[in-house]
């Protein structure tokens, strides 16, 4: 099954549509939306994490309607990061980690054990446990990135939607939330969909790729379909090479 089925989805503000006519299958593992700015894909994600609702259209999720999930249930098992993250003033690490546990317990539920279980291994996998004491605000970018994630996996959702996470990170951190990304997919019943703007990361780190161009599908199939020239102008908009290195292929604009 599917992760997601997207049928005849258009998304409309005043004067301009967005996504336009969109049918597509996002499977599971990691699945990369690339495309030039402009191009619908943080649209496109919010609309998967049930923030905005087409004007047209339908989107299955676990082979179930969105608009028949029920909003705690479709809490429990998606999470959704977006690219603006909410302030974080005065939160421990713990803090913000343990937020995650929200849909399973409300505003004023007492974490159990099973919530302190999710915390601490969700801390863990992400590699913060000598920062769970620490101030979020006072972590380095790609910490603060890794402990959104880690509120993420304590969550226990199976799957998780981000919206440029490493738009804002040197290459070392943006190549450490990636890697942690792939780790944490690899490990567990998980699956992604992120929205990246390097290509090469797409290709080193996801599975599956869907482009988007002007709201449409401009390319969509395994990540490998981004190692094609044509391909890449016909997205991109300008030449570019692709230069054969270990361990991945590097495109380059020529």
């Amino acid at each position: 099954m599917s992760l997601f089925t997207l049928d005849h989805i258009t998304f409309d503000v005043p004067g301009r549509r967005l996504v336009d006519d969109l049918s597509l299958r996002i499977e599971t593992g990691i699945t990369a939306l690339v495309g030039r700015n402009g191009s619908g894909k943080s649209t496109l994600l919010k609309m998967l994490a049930a923030q905005t609702r087409p004007n047209t259209g339908s989107i299955r999720y676990g082979g179930r309607d969105l608009r028949a999930w029920k909003s705690r249930d479709f809490a429990r098992d998606l999470a959704f990061l977006p690219q603006v993250t909410p302030p974080t003033e005065g939160l421990l690490l713990e803090e913000l980690v343990a937020l995650g546990r929200y849909p399973w317990r409300g505003a004023l539920g007492r974490l159990g054990p099973e919530d302190r279980r999710m915390i601490d291994s969700a801390i863990a996998q992400c590699g913060l446990e000598h920062k769970r004491g620490q101030m979020v605000d006072t972590m380095s970018g790609g910490e603060r990135q890794r402990a959104w994630i880690a509120m993420m996996l304590a969550q226990g959702a199976r799957s998780l939607l981000l919206d440029e996470p490493i738009s804002a990170l040197d290459v070392a951190h943006q190549i450490d939330v990636l890697t942690l990304l792939r780790k944490t997919v690899d490990a567990g019943a998980l699956s992604a969909v992120v929205v990246l703007h390097d290509v090469n990361m797409a290709v080193r780190f996801c599975d599956h790729v869907i482009a988007l161009d002007g709201g449409r599908v401009a390319l969509e199939g395994p990540v490998q379909h981004l190692l094609d020239p044509h391909a890449l102008q016909r997205i991109y908009g300008l030449p570019m090479q692709v230069i054969e290195t270990s361990p991945s292929p590097v495109v380059h604009p020529t």
